[in-house]
């Protein structure tokens, strides 16, 4: 109990360090200056980033969950599954591909101007680096959080009730504004928070884009001005709007019921369409999976196949290695954690440990720029204090211990990214029964032996799923990676973002393929779980 005690102490720490450098004050002049100058330009961008994601990844969630759920029609069963693929995609590894193909010299722009013959200002064409073009990033790999959710709500609910509202005349159109998608307005909500908060978290899209928002000047503030406290203050501000997105997600809800009275969880019958309805709906799933990935990984697979990284070989490998050192160190802590939180609460239930797993669950609302700021600011002084000491009692200089390892960013990365493994590990303990610890318990075994000997071989499955889900989100973690790594410690990520960043696209695609080729894995899972029939959740 103590165990599971102390790392929610861990997870809520980072947060407590912000809030706590926020109300220590003396930021001097940067705050001011900021509140002068581009603050009011991180609200105004943050709140149309937020309005047009929400109505983006509603749009083709909905839309692709109504259409494969409720009609017939070809390729059906492999949009079903694959219209989750683009969560493979990170946003910035898409934003790198489409500015490729749109930029004023990429294929679409060149092809243009040699069949019409246009010349630079004969023309005009939208600039993808822009707001509008993040928010089309954003949608196009994050709709699957909608679909997901939609596409259970969709089945599971009131499948009855729709059947009879067909029967009193309600067209299909009309049977989904007044039946299904009220039903489903839970799931849909849940979505698009989980979405929102992708979105808010991101660093990579934003910057590349030159997209003002609260991460990116979490990002200049502590290493452009060199001012912790504004970099905490912003990331309070932008700790704010999460806050407002998980509220406006509740009060969606609050007050109403969804129940499914009938007994039915079969759904309705699909009604089957032909001709030019059916060439509709095709296309209508089409344009989500193609643009949100099969576009951007076959313009990867062309890059890093045509020209791709000129140092690939030992450096790329290198770059490799680090990041599966960071993603499995990351992987294993993450299993180790869960399980001691999960069996504590078997053992010991009690208000204290129910509180426990609120706080563990908290790091995954909270942006990576955000828990590097609140891990950094405390870790560093820890760093100077052991370091003094040690100079000062043994004469020994041991340098940074742990903002010069990958110690702090594990450290990170583990209060960013424990909720899943937590989920999927309290998961895996719910559906063995107590009988089981009665049982051992009678045969004399305490709690130590019986999870040894009971739970740990049941939870076997569950434990290899929490990991893999924990080693790619930390695969793809850009933000706090960039923030915190040691001297001379690159990842794949921070290698596709650099090279990026100084427009070698070519040489970016094979980090940023393997990142892709790396978050397939848990999509196959999931495709999986769809083309069996079986309810998917989203942590």
């Amino acid at each position: 109990m103590l165990g599971a005690l102390a790392i929610a102490a861990l997870v809520a720490a980072p947060l407590l360090s912000v809030g706590l450098h926020v109300l220590a004050g003396g930021t001097g002049d940067t705050w001011t200056h900021l509140l002068a100058t581009v603050l009011p330009e991180y609200v105004v961008t943050t709140l149309w980033l937020t309005a047009g994601v929400a109505v983006g990844v509603a749009a083709l969630g909905v839309g692709s969950a109504w259409l494969v759920t409720r009609y017939e029609f070809p390729l059906r069963t492999v949009f079903e599954w694959a219209l989750v693929l683009p969560l493979a995609m990170p946003a910035y590894v898409a934003a790198y591909t489409y500015t490729d193909l749109l930029q004023y010299v990429g294929p679409v722009q060149t092809t243009l101007r040699e069949w019409f013959g246009w010349r630079r200002a004969d023309y005009w064409f939208p600039d993808v680096r822009s707001t509008g073009g993040a928010v089309l990033m954003f949608s196009f790999v994050l709709y699957p959080y909608v679909y997901m959710l939609a596409r259970t709500a969709f089945i599971e609910r009131a499948g009855g009730l729709v059947e009879v509202a067909r029967s009193m005349g309600l067209s299909p159109w009309r049977s989904f504004l007044r039946v299904s998608l009220p039903l489903a307005r839970p799931a849909i909500a849940g979505g698009m928070a989980l979405a929102l908060m992708e979105t808010l978290a991101d660093y990579g899209t934003v910057s590349y884009f030159a997209v003002q928002t609260f991460t990116t000047g979490i990002y200049r503030a502590w290493f452009s001005l060199g001012d912790r406290v504004a970099a905490a203050q912003l990331a309070v501000a932008l700790l704010g709007f999460v806050v407002a997105v998980l509220a406006l997600e509740r009060l969606s809800r609050a007050g109403s019921r969804y129940d499914d009275s009938s007994l039915r969880r079969t759904g309705t019958a699909r009604e089957p369409l032909a001709g030019v309805r059916a060439a509709l709906a095709s296309a209508g799933c089409s344009v989500p999976l193609v643009l949100g990935f099969l576009l951007p990984a076959g313009l990867l697979l062309r890059m890093a196949l045509a020209q791709g990284d000129a140092q690939f070989g030992t450096r790329f490998f290198s770059l490799a290695g680090n990041s599966v050192l960071l993603a499995g160190s990351t992987a294993v802590l993450a299993v180790l954690m869960a399980l001691l939180l999960g069996y504590a609460a078997r053992v010991h239930r009690g208000p204290a440990m129910r509180w426990a797993h609120r706080v563990a669950g908290l790091g995954y609302a909270l942006p990576g720029s955000v828990i590097a700021v609140g891990v950094l600011i405390p870790v560093t002084r820890l760093d100077h204090l052991l370091a003094a000491a040690l100079r000062e009692l043994f004469q020994v200089e041991v340098g940074l211990l742990f903002t010069g390892t990958i110690a702090a960013l594990v450290y990170a990365c583990l209060v960013r990214y424990l909720t899943a493994a937590v989920q999927t590990v309290g998961a895996g303990l719910a559906k063995i029964t107590p009988h089981m610890d009665d049982a051992a318990r009678s045969l004399g075994h305490g709690p130590l032996a019986t999870m040894r000997r009971v739970h740990l071989p049941l939870l076997r499955g569950s434990l290899l799923t929490a990991a893999l889900l924990v080693f790619i989100d930390v695969m793809k973690e850009l933000p706090a990676t960039l923030v915190m790594r040691p001297f001379n410690f690159d990842t794949l990520a921070t290698q596709a973002y650099t090279l990026a960043s100084d427009e070698r696209l070519a040489e970016a695609s094979t980090a940023a393929l393997a990142i892709v080729g790396v978050g397939l894995l848990p999509m196959f899972i999931l495709c999986r779980q769809i083309a069996r029939g079986q309810r998917v959740s989203v942590t």
